[in-house]
């Protein structure tokens, strides 16, 4: 029965494929549509009529008239709209907020989701995943079990009014339909749990139990789940599994994390790299030999982008998707159906692909070490880290990065190893050479060490990485360890931490 299911279900999410491939094929019709659309339907919102969108027929005016955003220019108007102000950004009644970290800072971001956003955007992306990943896997069995997606919780909302505050995977976890729950766990009551550590515990005592084909969530908390999963149960993941056959990625980069699954997970498990955020869901990996992500286009969001090269200019050059060119740094901005408009998400990508549009993600506008003009990024970070652990047998739990300025310069990094490697010098040197394979300035300011000296590494025990982002008040699915600074805000603090426990 349940392979008629399967069958039934891959047939009809496929569907969707012929209007995918019409965006990769027609990419900026697709988005001057998505542009056009999104213009008519704010053009009488507080928003709209303040910058006249009822005048405004093309980019270019868009763009000589509508200021660039990030979150502090729009809080005021989200504020507005928690408070229960319809008709401020976004024509459609907003009834979700989504809380986003975005980075470990003490401050919360609110980010507003419609119901347009919600229907044609997060479910959208979930919906051309799955029929995306049955394209590239024909015999796959993914209907036939349950999907164990891990994050989501729901928060108090101190308006006391009728908006759902919580993360965007709660708020899609909460808005789905009876039938899905069929095909998911952990249980909802446990999925919407804010306390993470009792949840943790729930859930791995839930999961266990279900015949679970695929995993969905962050790399570094599904890894504690499934440790869990194995510690509880005394068997293996394929034991406790023996169906289960992919693991749907984001919200950080699997590289620093691959050794570890690898270890866990069974050699026949397949991987698909999402991009989706509470801003949106922008990408996805359509290709089983390639790992770029294929641009979403026609998810009510209006790409522009501005190059990294500009970024820091008082009034920098913004493009929009006709001219951007392949392996250059770019932010990304976006405009959306939630009524986000020219919003910073603080995501850089870089082009692989024109045509169709495929990227990947490179790291953040704030994440990343410039102490000397080196423009050190979070992907070049990974892939050193992911070639220094090969070559020596280690496997990296967490790491973070950031300047060291006194008499000399270098890049201070804390690295908690899951098993060390047979050779901490052979890591350093690897990590350091390759960095500047990666990079040609970092490896310019490092010539001779006369600008930029080694990088100095800082071994931790483990778990403390997690004891920071505890104390931090940062731990659960949604919750990312920062790669690179350009402060020592997130290294003296983890430091700190170490150097107690060392007591």
């Amino acid at each position: 029965m349940n392979m008629i299911l399967n069958d039934i279900i891959s047939r009809i999410i496929k569907t969707r494929l012929p209007k995918i491939e019409h965006f990769m094929n027609n990419p900026l019709e697709v988005q001057q549509e998505v542009f056009n659309e999104l213009i008519l339907d704010a053009k009488d919102t507080i928003w709209g009529k303040y910058y006249d969108y009822a005048t405004i027929n093309n980019w270019e005016t868009f763009n000589q008239r509508v200021p660039l955003n990030d979150y502090n220019s729009l809080l005021p108007f989200f504020e507005r709209i928690r408070k229960g102000e319809n008709n401020v950004l976004w024509a459609s009644e907003i009834k979700w907020f989504s809380k986003s970290s975005g980075t470990t800072s003490t401050k919360s971001k609110f980010i507003p989701i419609s119901e347009e956003s919600l229907q044609k955007c997060h479910f959208k992306g979930g919906k051309d995943m799955l029929a995306l990943y049955v394209n590239n896997y024909e015999n796959s069995n993914i209907f036939s079990g349950t999907s164990l997606a891990l994050g989501g919780s729901q928060q108090e909302n101190e308006y006391n009014n009728d908006i759902f505050i919580g993360d965007v995977s709660a708020i899609l976890i909460d808005n789905l339909p009876y039938w899905a729950e069929f095909f998911r766990t952990p249980k909802k009551e446990i999925a919407l749990m804010s306390e993470w550590e009792t949840k943790l515990k729930k859930m791995i005592k839930d999961v266990s139990q279900k015949n679970v084909v695929s995993l969905a969530g962050v790399p570094s908390w599904m890894l504690l789940l499934l440790k869990g999963v194995i510690e509880n149960s005394g068997k293996t993941i394929e034991e406790v599994w023996p169906n289960l056959e992919v693991y749907f990625h984001g919200g950080v980069s699997l590289i620093p994390y691959r050794n570890q699954f690898n270890e866990i997970l069974p050699q026949k498990m397949n991987y698909m790299e999402t991009y989706n955020a509470s801003e949106g869901f922008f990408g996805l990996q359509d290709r089983i030999d390639n790992d770029s992500l294929l641009l979403l286009l026609d998810y009510g969001i209006y790409y522009e982008f501005i190059p990294m090269s500009e970024f820091s200019k008082e009034n920098p050059k913004i493009i929009n998707l006709s001219q951007v060119e392949k392996n250059k740094n770019y932010a990304m901005v976006i405009s959306t159906n939630g009524g986000l408009w020219r919003y910073l998400i603080g995501d850089t990508i870089s082009f692989t692909e024109i045509k169709p549009y495929r990227f990947k993600i490179t790291g953040r506008t704030k994440s990343y070490i410039n102490l000397c003009g080196e423009e050190l990024i979070s992907d070049n970070a990974n892939r050193a880290i992911e070639i220094a652990s090969k070559a020596t047998d280690a496997i990296v739990s967490e790491y973070t990065a950031g300047p060291f300025l006194g008499d000399k310069q270098y890049h201070e990094w804390i690295i908690e190893f899951d098993r060390k490697p047979n050779d901490l010098e052979k890591f350093s040197e690897i990590l350091d050479m390759t960095l500047k394979e990666l990079n040609s300035d970092y490896e310019a300011k490092r010539y001779k060490n006369l600008i930029l000296q080694k990088p100095k590494l800082n071994i931790v025990e483990k778990g403390t990485f997690y004891k920071w982002l505890k104390d931090k008040g940062k731990i659960g699915g949604q919750h990312k360890v920062p790669r690179l600074a350009n402060n020592r805000e997130y290294i003296d603090q983890i430091l700190k931490i170490a150097e107690y426990d060392n007591k």
